[in-house]
């Protein structure tokens, strides 16, 4: 009878890599900083900036 091999846990992986690709981003979208100018939190998109750009001075952090 004839011993089953199995693959190592990295040869296992590379295997699953190969025939579907990386299913996972190391990072997830809210994680990336896109286009920050490094004075907003991580995050945030175009209309949220707007928003703070534009709130009404009553609405200001004490």
């Amino acid at each position: 009878m004839a011993r089953e091999q199995h693959p190592s846990e990295t040869e296992r992986a590379r295997r699953l890599a190969e025939v579907f690709g990386d299913v996972l981003p190391d990072t997830t979208s809210d994680e990336r900083r896109s286009g920050s100018t490094g004075d907003e939190p991580e995050g945030r998109d175009e209309s949220e900036r707007w928003y703070r750009e534009n709130r009404p001075p009553h609405h200001d952090p004490s």
